[in-house]
C-alpha cells in the first residue's frame, strides 16, 4: 500500500514539474546509477521569505556527486500570513526538512547505499545532510536557535550543517523564496 503522504506532496525543478516522491527518488537513484564510484551527498534543507500577504518556504533536495554535478528539485508550500516571528519561522522550516528527510526512509537511503557500497574500496562515499539556514556567528539573529536546531537535524540521525555550510537552505532553496 502506497503511503498518502508521499503521494500528495509534489516538488519540481526546472525541467519537470508535479513530480512525486516515488519519481524524486527514481531520479536520484538514477543519478546515483550513472557513476557508482562517485562521492554523494544528499542534503535537503529549507529556506523561507515572508512576504506581503504570506510567507514562502521552499524546500530543496539535492544530490551531489562532489566534484562531477548534481540533481535537485524544490518542495514549496505557502502559508497564508506574514510570519515576522523569526523562531516561529525558523522551526516551520526545520519541521519542513524534517518532514522531508523522513521520507527517506531506511529502504530509500540503503536503495542509495547499495549503489556505492561495492565501491566503497575503490572511494565511493554517501551520506545525507540537513541544511538550516541559521548561523552561529555574534551577529547572527539565528545563533541562539543553533543548539536546538542542531539536535533536532542530529536526533533524525542526519548531519546537521549550518550556515555557511548550509548552501541548500540558504542559496538553492533561497533563490525560489522571493
Amino acid at each position: 500500500m502506497k503511503n498518502p503522504k508521499l503521494t500528495s506532496l509534489l516538488f519540481q525543478n526546472l525541467q519537470e514539474k508535479r513530480m512525486t516522491f516515488e519519481q524524486v527518488m527514481e531520479k536520484i537513484l538514477k543519478f546515483m546509477e550513472s557513476d557508482p564510484r562517485g562521492n554523494y551527498r544528499l542534503m535537503v534543507g529549507t529556506d523561507s521569505q515572508v512576504h506581503k500577504t504570506y510567507t514562502r518556504f521552499i524546500t530543496g533536495i539535492v544530490i551531489q556527486n562532489v566534484g562531477k554535478g548534481v540533481w535537485a528539485c524544490i518542495h514549496k508550500v505557502v502559508i497564508p500570513r506574514r510570519m515576522n516571528h523569526l523562531h516561529e519561522r525558523i522551526s516551520l522550516e526545520l519541521s519542513l526538512t524534517e518532514e522531508i528527510v523522513s521520507m527517506f526512509t531506511d529502504q530509500e537511503k540503503n536503495a542509495m547505499i547499495s549503489i556505492v557500497l561495492p565501491y566503497l574500496y575503490q572511494g565511493a562515499t554517501f551520506s545525507m545532510e540537513g541544511h538550516i539556514d541559521i548561523g552561529s556567528g555574534k551577529r547572527n539573529k539565528t545563533s541562539e536557535f543553533v543548539k536546538e536546531m542542531v539536535a533536532r537535524m542530529e536526533s533524525m540521525g542526519v548531519e546537521p550543517k549550518i550556515k555557511p555550510d548550509a548552501f541548500v537552505a540558504s542559496s538553492y532553496a533561497n533563490r525560489y523564496t522571493k
